[in-house]
């Protein structure tokens, strides 16, 4: 499977986070964080914080780092890396192209941790 359509540059500002849902190649949902970084780059990582199994893209992001809202772990939208305990575990990070309005994520893919 090729990259999807996550979303448009029109849903989100910078320092912003939105929760998808993709299909992987073999059918499975993908749960994606898509992150707009506070320089306005595009990121998008595993939704699930390593540590606490919730949702990461209702953390706050500040710069390149997006934080878990339920015990404070920081995560790198670069590298997926986490940067503040409790997390010790990396998160997975995809490819992300921008054509146009259009942002779009590779989940067969992966940059970083898995």
């Amino acid at each position: 499977m090729t990259a999807q359509l996550a979303c448009t540059t029109a849903d989100l500002g910078p320092e912003e986070a939105l929760r998808v849902e993709l299909a992987s190649a073999d059918g499975a949902t993908v749960e994606v964080a898509v992150v707009r970084d506070g320089d306005g780059g595009w990121h998008a990582i595993s939704d699930i914080c390593s540590h606490g199994a919730v949702s990461l893209s209702d953390g706050e992001v500040e710069g390149c780092f997006v934080e878990c809202w339920l015990h404070g772990s920081q995560f790198d939208v670069r590298t997926g890396q986490p940067t503040a305990l409790p997390a010790m575990r990396p998160v997975p990070v995809y490819p992300v192209t921008v054509e146009g309005e259009k942002v779009l994520v590779d989940v067969d893919r992966t940059l970083g941790a898995a």
